[in-house]
């Protein structure tokens, strides 16, 4: 097993959507990229820790390979915006690849580069690519926080809508 950790807004978007994937074993919401231990949800939303509210993928390499996560990831969040997805901002919600080897590095700016040169998007990608640095599991109440919740407004409202595109865009990719 290999793992892949992004940040592109609220973690319980991101979660929801990773965790459907063929051979993925697990995505676990919670937090990278920041200059305190052990950072509480509290500290991270007041936006000085430096952390980016982040899933760690575990994913079999055999099964689904990382320039696809890397696909999907630029495809269900606006990397164009800075510390930002819709209504959610600060550092926190910033666009990130959190690389753990050097070839995921490369992948990553290969692939930020096509789609930046295409055109994939009206903006510049913003997507900080950066290496991995210790990750800490968010709360429990956080973790696939769309399952337990889907009547939840914010759910309704912002995560169900997410899952739902990703859902018809790769449909043949789920589990």
């Amino acid at each position: 097993m290999k793992k892949a950790t992004f940040g592109s807004g609220c973690f319980w978007c991101t979660e929801a959507i990773f965790k459907q994937l063929k051979g993925v074993s697990k995505a676990t919401s919670g937090y990278m990229g920041g200059k305190i231990s052990n950072p509480t949800y509290k500290e991270v939303c007041s936006g000085l820790t430096g952390h980016a509210e982040v899933v760690q993928v575990e994913y079999d390499p055999n099964e689904i390979d990382y320039e696809a996560l890397l696909k999907i990831f630029w495809r269900v969040h606006d990397p164009t915006t800075l510390n930002r997805q819709g209504a959610d901002v600060g550092t926190q919600y910033r666009s990130a690849v959190f690389y753990h080897d050097d070839e995921q590095k490369e992948k990553a700016e290969k692939v930020k580069a096509v789609l930046d040169q295409s055109g994939a998007f009206e903006n510049p990608i913003v997507t900080e690519i950066t290496k991995a640095s210790e990750f800490y599991a968010a709360e429990d109440y956080h973790q696939n926080y769309f399952e337990k919740n889907p009547e939840q407004a914010y759910c309704q409202a912002v995560v169900r809508p997410k899952v739902e595109k990703f859902e018809k865009a790769f449909g043949e990719m789920i589990d």
